[in-house]
């Protein structure tokens, strides 16, 4: 199964974010290293592509 993403595309992670509000974020910026944006406290988070795709679950 291929997910596609693109930027400022909403994604939904495989855990939530310690915030307890959402496990949906939006990213931010795409290259080497990806950054993604909590949908529900708004906290950054910078992560390397291999990881995103291993705790990527699904766009949105």
């Amino acid at each position: 199964m291929d997910k596609t993403y693109e930027l400022n595309d909403h994604v939904e992670m495989k855990k939530q974010h310690p915030c307890k509000k959402s496990n949906s974020f939006k990213i931010i910026r795409m290259g080497a290293d990806i950054k993604i944006k909590c949908d529900g406290c708004g906290s950054v988070i910078m992560m390397t592509r291999h990881e995103f795709e291993k705790k990527l679950k699904k766009v949105l």
